[in-house]
């Protein structure tokens, strides 16, 4: 029975973690989203004749990909498999000792 309880509750930390994980892309996206559409508007009323918030729209843009990449696979499985794959050696110097 205390087995199951701790599986549940590490099943439990995991899934807030994912979700904690998901709120901050999805912050991170809403804010570029309202960001940049607000300096569009100010850069074609201020300054129609150069484009300048394509700067700030590319910069943040990269950092938005990479947070996405992080927060939607590139290195999960990975991360997962190396996880396991180190518990399972542990448990296997465990029962020779």
């Amino acid at each position: 029975m205390e087995t199951f309880i701790n599986k549940e509750t590490q099943a439990y930390e995991k899934a807030a973690r994912r979700v904690k994980e998901l709120k901050g892309f999805y912050g991170n996206l809403t804010s570029y989203v309202l960001v940049i559409s607000f300096l569009v508007i100010l850069n074609l009323i201020t300054s129609p004749e150069y484009l300048w918030f394509v700067w700030p729209m590319m910069g943040w843009g990269i950092g938005v990909a990479a947070h996405a990449a992080g927060t939607f696979g590139i290195g999960k499985d990975w991360e997962e498999r190396k996880i396991r794959e180190l518990m399972d050696e542990e448990r296997k110097n465990t029962k020779t000792v």
